[in-house]
């Protein structure tokens, strides 16, 4: 994992804004970064490489199936993590206390982890 990855655990883990996070959550077929059980939430943070050759049109691809099927996707760019971790974490914030209404298709299950 990257540094500002790294940086962001740091803030996610042990609950400490909330709700459990995971690194590395298999959401079949994608694995995303960090990942809100309890929320239906996916956090992604994109490095360099998410703006070389066909990089975009996957993260959108995944996106869009993550959102079809009852996600939310929050991605950062990794430089604005390194610049403001706390505007970054706000954002996190703002979107970990509403629950969601999710579809159900043999994806990992959502509730009963807080």
């Amino acid at each position: 994992m990257a540094l500002p990855g790294i940086i962001l655990w740091e803030q996610l883990r042990g609950r400490k804004l909330g709700p459990n996070f995971r690194r590395q959550q298999s959401i079949r077929p994608h694995v995303v970064d960090f990942y809100c059980a309890a929320r239906g939430l996916a956090i992604e943070v994109d490095g360099k490489v998410h703006g070389r050759r066909d990089q975009p049109a996957q993260d959108l691809r995944c996106d869009e199936f993550l959102k079809e099927n009852g996600y939310r996707v929050l991605r950062f760019a990794a430089a604005d993590i390194l610049q403001d971790l706390e505007a970054a974490t706000a954002s996190i914030v703002s979107l970990v206390p509403a629950p969601l209404h999710h579809a159900s298709h043999g994806l990992p299950p959502r509730s009963g982890e807080d």
